[in-house]
């Protein structure tokens, strides 16, 4: 008589694996969304307050969707209201703080290892051209942001994309901001601080004072290449006049020219006054006032008062 109980058992036992392996009687619960992980985060509770203030906190519940989010620490943001002059958040206009958090989100999933030092895209945009603004991640001794938020924690998966927490919150940034940031304008970079500018140049073209501005911006190379032609032996070399001159025929005002808007032959007069002409057919090229012919080698780095492109010469008025 004592077998009927433990056959009872074993068909109970049956019948229970069978019910929780039915895919009708399976409740499967997905695993946290972004949304999820920061709330469940207490130092980033600050950024979970920001995304409900602007109604981002659903976009990244969305598990049709794939982000990569660089989530400031609460500590970032405080630091960040001290800068801009705000106690909390809620200070903030909606539509600049949704703008700032767009900074932080890319539209793809990128774990730290996908990282590589250049430019990435991330959701925020440009104002007058809708244009997404560019981010510049450095991957020398870390994850590094623009030159000012670095990754302290990395490679938090969600559902819907994945985490890296930073420890400053990433201002959206200017032509300027990628100057400093990339090493690849070191050169253009010392130019524009020289002592004896009184930082002028840095002053106008982090503002928004006759922006969106274009940046044609000369590369390392193209400067060394400049001394060259020059015959001189440094930057300090160039009068404070001729490189003032030379630093504003690089830059359009008012107009955030992409390179999809270049025409062949077309005119562009600058902000030092005197023009260049694009040249299409052989390029993109620019043919400057002196015929010297500079090509365009990288278009279209975006940020948030103006579009940077990249020459492998420097342009002389």
């Amino acid at each position: 008589m004592k077998i009927l109980p433990k056959l009872f058992i074993l068909l109970l036992a049956i019948q229970l694996f069978v019910s929780c392996n039915d895919d009708d009687n399976v409740n499967i619960q997905p695993d946290p969304t972004i949304t999820d992980l920061a709330i469940d985060t207490d130092d980033l509770s600050i950024l979970v307050e920001a995304l409900v203030q602007v109604g981002l906190e659903n976009v990244l519940d969305d598990n049709t969707g794939e982000y990569t989010v660089f989530a400031p620490t609460n500590d970032a943001f405080e630091d960040f209201f001290t800068e801009i002059g705000v106690s909390e958040v809620s200070e903030i206009p909606n539509a600049v703080l949704e703008k700032v958090l767009l900074n932080h989100v890319l539209g793809e999933i990128k774990l730290s290892g996908d990282l590589m030092t250049g430019y990435e895209t991330v959701l925020a945009q440009e104002a007058t051209t809708q244009n997404n603004i560019n981010l510049y991640v450095n991957t020398e001794g870390g994850v590094m942001l623009n030159g000012e938020s670095m990754v302290e924690t990395a490679d938090i998966v969600a559902s819907n994309g994945v985490v890296h927490i930073v420890d400053d919150v990433i201002a959206l940034p200017t032509v300027v901001t990628f100057a400093v940031a990339d090493p690849t304008f070191d050169i253009l970079q010392a130019a524009l601080t020289r002592d004896s500018f009184n930082n002028a140049y840095i002053n106008v073209l982090s503002g928004t004072e006759n922006s969106p501005f274009t940046v044609f911006a000369p590369t390392n190379d193209a400067f060394v290449d400049l001394l060259e032609e020059l015959d001189v032996d440094e930057l300090d070399d160039i009068d404070d006049a001729t490189l003032g001159a030379a630093l504003e025929y690089h830059v359009v005002t008012n107009a955030n020219v992409l390179s999809s808007d270049l025409t062949d032959n077309q005119t562009v007069t600058t902000f030092e006054g005197s023009d260049f002409m694009i040249d299409l057919d052989n390029g993109p090229q620019i043919i400057d006032a002196n015929n010297r012919v500079a090509d365009i080698i990288v278009t279209d780095v975006q940020a948030n008062n103006g579009v940077v492109h990249v020459l492998n010469k420097v342009l002389l008025p």
